[in-house]
């Protein structure tokens, strides 16, 4: 368990952070990007269980933001040669598998698309979408670490499966899809 008596250490005052297995990097390089980022989701999350008010979803959203916790980490967390590494925590295959069970039971209730849809129709589902418009920049931020270092296949996964479950969440809140906000090509010509 996490035990936190002082919240500023003044060790990142150089432009530094530290990572799981005690080494440091500038703020700025790629992976501490992807972890900001997934930090940003997840309190774009927060608000949207506020916007949702009390629905069984936001029993979800909850569990993704614990899950969230535990993919910052997973990024911060170097992997080594054979990754032995007990103590590290990482996503796993699971917590995928989770979001795409959800994924499926929501979008069984919903009529396939006929158009794209604009991020809107009820605050709830708004605030669904940015959460999903953060998510994906998170993963971009994610798969660029992934470019210069070794990151977990699972934890990029998890990334692309939660934009895809908010994108069907803001679906469902907007009556299930008949108060999506459809995109006309050209409308405004």
């Amino acid at each position: 368990m996490v035990k936190l008596n002082k919240i500023y250490t003044r060790t990142g005052d150089g432009g530094t952070t530290g990572l799981a297995d005690g080494s440091r990097l500038p703020k700025y390089a790629p992976r501490m990007q992807a972890v900001g980022d997934v930090d940003e989701a997840n309190s774009a999350i927060g608000l949207a269980i506020i916007a949702m008010g009390a629905r069984p979803e936001t029993r979800w959203l909850t569990t993704i933001q614990n899950d969230l916790f535990d993919l910052g980490a997973d990024l911060a967390t170097p992997i080594t040669d054979g990754e032995d590494a007990p103590w590290a925590l990482r996503i796993v295959a699971s917590q995928v598998a989770r979001l795409e069970a959800e994924i499926d039971l929501m979008n069984a209730e919903l009529a396939p698309l006929d158009s794209f849809v604009l991020p809107g129709g009820s605050a709830a589902a708004a605030a669904v979408h940015l959460a999903r418009a953060i998510t994906r920049r998170a993963e971009r931020s994610a798969t660029a670490a992934a470019a210069e270092v070794a990151l977990n296949p699972q934890a990029l996964a998890y990334l692309n499966r939660l934009s895809d479950l908010l994108f069907v969440l803001a679906r469902r809140l907007n009556d299930n899809g008949a108060g999506d906000v459809k995109w006309v090509p050209g409308a405004s010509r």
